[in-house]
């Protein structure tokens, strides 16, 4: 079962509602995917990107989960 960007997006909102976020890819399993949020301000990146893989859902557990990849960049906004 292939995934979306807009789907992506929305489980990452749900735990960052005030977050820049802009996610791409189009075949359904790999996406990159940038979250700014000021949530980030005092978390190393390794913080940072676990927090937005959790709000993931297990999207990404297993080999025949729906969302293979997501290269991550996360900060806090400037």
């Amino acid at each position: 079962m292939a995934v979306d960007a807009n789907q992506i997006e929305a489980l990452i909102r749900r735990a960052f509602p005030n977050a820049k976020i802009n996610v791409e890819g189009a075949d359904g399993r790999h996406f990159s995917a940038m979250v700014v949020d000021e949530s980030f301000r005092n978390m190393n990146r390794v913080q940072q990107q676990r927090a937005v893989y959790a709000a993931l859902k297990g999207q990404m557990d297993g080999p025949d989960s729906p969302l293979h990849a997501l290269a991550l960049t996360t900060r806090a906004p400037d």
